[in-house]
């Protein structure tokens, strides 16, 4: 077989038919069908928001959260007064003694525990001083021990002389020198023991002195200020233009309390021991536990009030000295709990309950699509929420909206703010 033979084996003739199968066109009615179903879904949604949804008011919804009794107030409010935080414990630390600051081993902010090193004076002087007076105290017991020998002497001597009497050597006046001699000895022994007990006594106020150059925290707490700088002259009185009088100011954080002044006509609804919700200026929202320490017995003529303390019940680090606050003091017996559900009723947002023609506090409850018009009683604001101590339960959900509702509309939930008239 030839070559040529071979290679017409091997050429493709493209003019045979495929033998592959044909690919399977979609049928034109099946589409059709399609994009009209696609159609009609749109036109009947169209036509159900134009023929059910304009006839029912837009509004937003919030679940009633109910309040825990941990976080529920105790009782009604009574009273609201306002005041500013203050500490019960705050101290400007001073050296004892006047000197030359040298460091300073604290800033603002710094937390500080009890007989920590706050500042370093400049010590030379008083360690000279110390110096000084430990080489008195060597001094004085030198002095004891020449005394010392000084009456060893006087007593060998007049035992001599006493040993010699009965011999007629020694006269009788001899004999009176020495033991003369011997009585001052012993005294001037005692007076140089006197004197080292003085020297020792100077060495430990030297050692105080010395000891006062180191300036220490009184309590633990938080240093809010700091005075002095290195280089700069302390003294516990001013003595001039450039003397400073403290080093820093540390105030005991948990002694913090709120001081408000209540009106005279109104003090009679406060007593020691009752309840209060404080709110912080900084944070109104936060409503803080607290409880009435005392009121103060004296009143300011000028502002006819008195001032009341109340202590935090809760210690958190954002509360600071001389923060504004408000308080509100609660009722010392606990709210009617046959009037609204258990652990102190439930939270809705303020805009959730309206007035009605009546004055009355009234709450539009959402159920199947309608509104439910309910009356409530209302507790304290939390915030931005209203507590609600009877008439709702938890798990309900009320209607949110700037139109006017009545009992009974047909309403439709939306995302975001309800439009306004």
């Amino acid at each position: 077989m030839s070559n040529e033979s071979l290679l017409n084996q091997l050429r493709i003739d493209r003019d045979q038919p495929s033998r592959r199968s044909p690919r399977r066109r979609p049928r034109p009615w099946v589409l059709i069908i399609s994009v009209a179903l696609v159609v009609c879904a749109a036109i009947a949604a169209l036509a159900w928001y134009l023929i059910a949804e304009p006839d029912r008011t837009p509004v937003r919804e919030a679940t009633a959260a109910e309040v825990s009794s941990a976080g529920a107030p105790e009782g009604v409010p009574l009273l609201d007064a306002s005041g500013y935080v203050t500490a019960q414990r705050e101290a400007t630390v001073s050296a004892k003694i006047p000197g030359k600051v040298l460091e300073v081993l604290i800033q603002e902010g710094q937390r500080v525990v009890a007989n920590q090193v706050l500042a370093r004076l400049d010590d030379s002087n008083a360690r000279a001083a110390a110096d000084q007076a430990l080489a008195q105290v060597g001094q004085a017991e030198a002095n004891v021990r020449l005394a010392q020998a000084a009456l060893t002497d006087a007593d060998v001597k007049y035992q001599r002389y006493r040993g010699l009497a009965g011999q007629g050597v020694v006269a009788d006046q001899a004999i009176d020198d020495a033991r003369t001699s011997l009585d001052n000895a012993r005294a001037n022994l005692g007076v140089q023991r006197s004197a080292v007990g003085v020297a020792k006594a100077g060495l430990e106020i030297a050692h105080r002195n010395l000891d006062d150059t180191i300036v220490r925290a009184p309590f633990a707490g938080v240093v809010t200020a700091t005075s002095a700088q290195p280089g700069e002259i302390v003294a516990p009185v001013a003595g001039g233009g450039f003397t400073r009088t403290g080093i820093c100011t540390i105030v005991d954080m948990a002694s913090l309390e709120v001081d408000v002044d209540v009106a005279e006509s109104f003090i009679n609804r406060v007593s020691q021991g009752m309840p209060a919700v404080v709110r912080l200026n900084a944070y109104p929202d936060w409503a803080i536990p607290g409880e009435l320490i005392a009121v103060i017995p004296t009143a300011d003529r000028s502002k006819a009030t008195v001032t009341v303390r109340v202590g935090f019940k809760l210690k958190d680090p954002r509360i600071v000295p001389d923060m504004g606050a408000r308080v509100t003091f609660l009722s010392p017996q606990p709210a009617n709990a046959a009037a609204g559900p258990p652990g102190g009723g439930v939270s809705v947002p303020d805009e959730a309950v309206k007035t009605g023609d009546d004055g009355q506090s009234i709450v539009f409850v959402v159920a199947d699509g309608r509104v439910e018009r309910r009356a409530v009683r209302l507790g304290p604001h939390e915030g931005s929420n209203q507590i609600v101590i009877a008439g709702l339960r938890p798990g309900e959900v009320v209607a949110i909206s700037d139109k006017t509702l009545n009992d009974g509309d047909k309403v439709r939930v939306i995302k975001g703010d309800a439009p306004s008239d």
